[in-house]
């Protein structure tokens, strides 16, 4: 929708949400359901305990699935709508109108916001001096987006660099410091409201509602 907006319909839309979310659910799957038909072993009889499957080459394909291959799609898509956003703002940018002096001495005269014209896509906007307040808008949702992105790889990298790491080269990490990767991968779900709330008003009125007496 940003990179191509012209194409995108609400058909496309549709479409390709549907491919994206079978795909999503076929790749959970495929890595969940992997050992329970022989691939690694699924059930200690030494410890009588079920663990995850230590065979390496599991370990590879499931971190991978799980974790690094949508790690490397999420920062391709989130440097492509940064590289389109920049390139639209800087697009607004050169097509607008350059003031006449006789303007600018009006503006330092009587310090009000200066209108210019826009012209984009065979249609004439108003728009003030420096930034808009769409553009003001997108900069504000690609941090939003940023920090998502920075949060997750922090909470999560530990825990998949150690089940990448552990099978492969025999390492016996203590329970402990498993146990603390793993919570601080769900504790990704209690930051990511946290986030949304700083940057989005309708979330940020939506807690007010719930926790401040009107």
């Amino acid at each position: 929708s940003i990179t191509r907006h012209l194409e995108y319909t609400l058909l496309t839309r549709r479409r390709i949400s549907n491919i994206m979310i079978a795909l999503t659910w076929a790749l959970s799957a495929a890595i969940s359901l992997a050992p329970l038909f022989g691939w690694g072993e699924t059930y200690s009889p030494e410890q009588e305990r079920c663990q995850v499957s230590q065979e390496p080459s599991y370990t590879i394909v499931s971190t991978g699935g799980a974790f690094y291959l949508p790690l490397c799609m999420v920062l391709f898509v989130y440097w492509k709508i940064y590289k389109a956003a920049k390139s639209r703002v800087g697009g607004r940018r050169k097509n607008a109108v350059v003031p006449l002096p006789e303007a600018a001495q009006v503006k330092e005269a009587s310090q009000e916001p200066q209108m210019v014209f826009t012209a984009r896509h065979a249609a004439i906007t108003f728009q003030t001096d420096g930034e808009t307040w769409k553009e003001q808008k997108e900069k504000k949702a690609a941090l939003m987006v940023g920090i998502l992105i920075g949060v997750f790889v922090l909470c999560w990298i530990p825990f998949f660099t150690t089940e990448l790491i552990s099978p492969l080269c025999s390492c016996n990490i203590p329970p402990f410091w498993k146990s603390i990767f793993l919570w601080l991968g769900y504790s990704n779900s209690f930051f990511n409201p946290l986030i949304y709330t700083a940057f989005n008003k309708n979330y940020n009125n939506a807690f007010k509602n719930l926790f401040v007496k009107q």
